[in-house]
């Protein structure tokens, strides 16, 4: 079987690391393609090095632009790569312009096309995202469902007669990571307070574009009652200069992008998270850190009926759900065992008939 991954952004690098690894212990061979969505070295190149991803067989170096600019000069480039390479699949990974672009190609050209994370649902019509994914998923001849919620949507959309629960990739790449930081005695980060902080993320569009709201979050990550490093994204950075904002106040250190091990070792010294991501707020859960989410919705769901993540839009909210009191403990999985990539890469080998 020959499968082909597109990738583009941070959390899809961290996906394709388990796939990655279960495709060559099965034999399969597998193509690369980065689009280029993320280009900062800190969130693209290190996560090849630091999860032992093998490099791109393809970058099509698309870079920055408006989602019509970046999805259209995706879309140009891979119609020639999956005539070149003929993947018996296509794998894209998640709700960027990088999945959507994969999904369209492949399905003009009539390859088949699997969505991993799908059935993921904000129902906020306004974020690109949610686009994103339910165009992929309805283009997509296998659904790879995350949880069993994922699933449900899937079904209610007409979609359940191709559509399977796999369990979450990023839970395999994470408990790994976790357990390599834990065995090798690593607490905490180079040039972060030792502990007692809180650890903060900001990157949505509906968070940067709006300088009301950026200042808002900004000067309540500031006041808070303890240490906030702001792990600062490229877009936060340019949004906040744009905007006038000063990210360095208060309460709050802005930080350069980490390396994967970095930032789950500066999560688990943590105590708390606040984050508009959807990989973080799941990373925070699943090494049992409270989480913020500064977001009206979330599609992991699972996270707030279990007490371990709040949303907050407000100030107000914000402030009340970072020192809230700690939630109750859990041995909930709703994201799996760890072991979802080679579920991924047996279903489509044997969907493949090989």
């Amino acid at each position: 079987m020959k499968l082909l991954s597109v990738v583009g952004a941070r959390p899809q690098f961290v996906k394709l690391a388990p796939i990655a690894a279960a495709a060559a212990e099965a034999g399969v061979d597998h193509v690369i393609v980065h689009t280029g969505q993320h280009y900062d070295p800190l969130l693209s190149d290190v996560f090849f090095e630091d999860l032992s991803i093998p490099q791109p067989t393809v970058h099509l170096g698309v870079g920055s632009g408006s989602h019509g600019v970046q999805t259209g000069a995706m879309l140009g480039a891979m119609d020639a790569v999956l005539d070149e390479h003929r993947p018996d699949w296509v794998l894209a990974y998640g709700d960027t312009n990088s999945t959507v672009a994969a999904a369209l190609s492949a399905v003009k050209l009539h390859f088949k096309l699997a969505h991993l994370e799908a059935g993921l649902r904000s129902f906020n019509r306004r974020m690109p995202e949610e686009h994103n994914r339910v165009l992929t998923d309805h283009a997509a001849d296998l659904c790879l469902a995350p949880t069993e919620v994922a699933l449900g949507h899937l079904a209610a959309e007409g979609l359940a007669d191709r559509s399977v629960v796999v369990g979450d990739v990023m839970t395999d790449v994470l408990f790994q990571v976790r357990d390599a930081v834990t065995s090798a005695g690593v607490s905490g980060v180079p040039g972060f307070p030792q502990q007692g902080y809180y650890l903060a993320t900001i990157h949505r569009a509906e968070n940067t574009d709006d300088p009301q709201r950026l200042r808002m979050i900004i000067e309540a990550l500031a006041g808070l009652d303890r240490p906030v490093v702001l792990v600062a994204h490229p877009r936060l950075i340019a949004k906040a200069a744009a905007h006038g904002i000063e990210l360095d106040r208060g309460s709050l250190v802005a930080h350069p992008p980490l390396r994967y091990p970095e930032l789950v070792a500066a999560v688990m010294a943590s105590a708390g998270v606040v984050t508009d991501s959807g990989g973080l707020q799941k990373e925070a859960f699943l090494l049992r850190i409270p989480c913020t989410t500064v977001r009206t919705e979330t599609e992991w769901v699972e996270t707030v009926e279990l007490g371990w993540n709040r949303l907050a839009g407000s100030r107000e909210e914000l402030e009340a759900a970072v020192t809230r009191a700690a939630p109750e403990a859990t041995t909930a999985a709703p994201y799996g065992d760890g072991a979802a990539a080679r579920r991924v890469v047996a279903l489509l080998a044997a969907a493949d008939g090989r």
